[in-house]
């Protein structure tokens, strides 16, 4: 019986080496750079209110059309649901990302409770953007062209994340690894259905947007 949960002990140590090799490093590049473009968007949207609040008056470059703007979201309530511009969370937030992902490149490990606080804050972060991408269409009508590339940073940083550590043993070895790896062949349809609903809600509540 020993020998078998020695055995067993082995068998699971070599699927955590395999795979681990073959996740964790691209699990690095997708957070730097995703996490970089996610910090670009944030600050230049931050760099945009700021401007907004020094000149009311002034031309944004986010300001498109009516309905492509972030000028007119600035206004709103759900801009600064905490009080500040959410932005600001944004410039903060999207430096775990990059860190993270600098420090796997470095060599470094980190044990299962941060990565499962990462995940929970990255989920934290999806859920926000997906709220703020809701709150954008159907109640104000109004898209914002840096939000959507925060958005679409944030995404594929939560799908690949939680699935990776779930698959990799980080919220342990039971059904929760298990559910994970059954995830695996479906993280990159996973991330395009994401995206694909996003564009459909687009189309169809600014069709206009796309009339030749």
């Amino acid at each position: 019986m020993r020998r078998l949960v020695m055995v067993a002990d082995k068998n699971s140590q070599m699927v955590d080496a395999k795979l681990g090799s073959q996740t964790w490093r691209p699990l690095s590049f997708l957070l730097v750079i995703a996490g970089s473009i996610g910090w670009l968007s944030s600050t230049a949207l931050l760099i945009e209110r700021i401007r907004s609040l020094q000149n009311p008056q002034s031309e944004l470059a986010c300001d498109i059309s009516p309905f492509v703007s972030c000028g007119a979201l600035f206004d709103r309530w759900q801009a600064s649901l905490l009080g500040f511009p959410n932005p600001v969370i944004g410039v903060a937030g999207f430096m775990v990302p990059v860190i993270v992902g600098l420090g796997v490149l470095a060599g470094a490990k980190f044990a299962p409770w941060f990565w499962r606080l990462l995940v929970l804050g990255f989920f934290g972060s999806w859920a926000f953007v997906t709220w703020l991408f809701v709150q954008s269409t159907f109640v104000i009508g109004v898209l914002c062209p840096y939000c959507l590339v925060v958005w679409a940073a944030a995404i594929p940083i939560w799908w690949t994340t939680g699935a990776l550590t779930l698959a990799n043993g980080q919220w342990g070895i039971g059904a929760t690894r298990t559910i994970g790896l059954a995830l695996m062949p479906y993280l990159l349809p996973l991330i395009i259905a994401n995206f694909a609903l996003i564009i459909v809600i687009i189309v169809f509540r600014f069709p206009y947007l796309f009339a030749v």
